[in-house]
């Protein structure tokens, strides 16, 4: 028997966060394990009047590209992705990883190397996102190997993805448009503030956001969502903050990252396992440096760390920051063909004042 909160899922995802229209052309990706809740999104597609362009790709393979492949063959840019990207109406990714540790132990210089061929594309599909003509949200089938990240069994990993997507509810649209009207009140307020003084067990840090946008991430790009977000003043960070919690990208576990701020740019990272990766990334290129993104994840359905960034950013409670590329519609000039989210746990004593006023104490808003 199927199970139909992969239906409510698909329903969400077509309808709400993607809202796709007749004659729309929709890439939906995936590995055959997602199976069902492809199947699921390609009929839903249809009854919208879209075009639905099924990716389905196979587990490894990325493997084998970076440790057989040539370095032009790892600076290739996939022309169906150039195509996605730049000419398609909509695109829904489900993340559905057989072996979230796939890639540990590829040589960092060979992920770089196609990261920054592929920063061009990725500029593009963030220009194109921001300005709407790309509709786009990325979401997770439950698999095996994610639940054993998440120290659950694939049955209780379902019902914590089901649940914190609201796929469980009788109407989780509903439920998104509840948490849309809850974040834009918050929005609203930040609106014309200009500095943010952020302090705590494990943070001291100042930045600016004069002049830019907080968005609210209410589940139209990400499913689950739960968050508010900006792009800092780029040369405007400075101070210190210890991240809570591993950073996850690329296959490999980063634990106990400290970066150090002046002027924007990290000029002291250091990390208990890792290191080496760590700096290899922030010296990618000139952008990867500073701060993309600063956000503050809402969602108390996201109560635990699971080693998905997905859902883990969006810990109510929590705040998080991305080195790297940042959100044009938040006002953000910053490039770089890497963007790294690492989260910082707030619920300890954690304060955060906007022009002087306390806002937010130990997880809570107080405005």
């Amino acid at each position: 028997m199927s199970d139909p909160r992969v239906g409510n899922l698909a329903r969400t995802l077509v309808h709400y966060s993607t809202a796709i229209q007749p004659g729309d052309h929709v890439a939906v990706s995936g590995l055959p394990v997602a199976a069902p809740l492809i199947r699921e999104v390609y009929r839903e597609v249809l009854r919208s009047g879209g075009y639905p362009y099924v990716l389905v790709g196979l587990d490894g393979l990325d493997h084998i590209l970076y440790t057989e492949g040539g370095d032009e063959q790892v600076r290739h840019i996939s022309r169906v992705d150039a195509m996605v990207r730049g000419e398609f109406e909509a695109m829904i990714n489900i993340g559905s990883a057989m072996n979230t540790r796939g890639l540990s132990g590829v040589d960092p210089a060979r992920q770089r190397m196609r990261a920054k061929a592929y920063a061009p594309v990725m500029e593009m599909s963030m220009r194109r996102g921001a300005s709407g003509e790309l509709k786009w949200c990325g979401t997770l089938f439950p698999t095996d190997a994610y639940a054993q990240d998440a120290e659950m069994s694939l049955a209780e990993f379902e019902d914590y993805v089901y649940g914190a997507t609201y796929a469980d509810s009788a109407d989780p649209v509903a439920e998104w448009q509840r948490i849309h009207d809850e974040q834009q009140r918050l929005v609203d307020w930040l609106m014309g503030h200009r500095q943010v003084a952020v302090m705590g067990p494990h943070i001291d840090m100042t930045l600016s956001i004069e002049g830019r946008t907080f968005v609210n991430s209410d589940g139209r790009h990400n499913m689950p969502s739960g968050e508010i977000f900006t792009g800092p003043v780029e040369t405007s960070v400075n101070g210190w903050v210890r991240f809570s919690y591993p950073a996850v990208t690329a296959g490999r576990v980063v634990e106990g990252v400290a970066l150090e701020f002046q002027d924007g740019r990290v000029v002291k990272a250091t990390a208990e396992r890792n290191e080496a990766f760590l700096l290899s990334q922030l010296d990618a290129d000139a952008g990867s440096r500073y701060l993309g993104e600063w956000a503050i994840g809402t969602n108390r359905k996201i109560d635990r760390f699971i080693k998905n960034i997905l859902f883990d950013e969006k810990i109510g409670g929590t705040i998080h920051m991305a080195v790297g590329a940042g959100y044009p519609e938040t006002g953000s000039r910053n490039k770089s063909a890497i963007h790294w989210d690492m989260i910082c746990d707030m619920r300890d004593g954690g304060e955060i004042r906007v022009d002087g006023e306390l806002i937010y104490r130990s997880g809570e808003f107080l405005i």
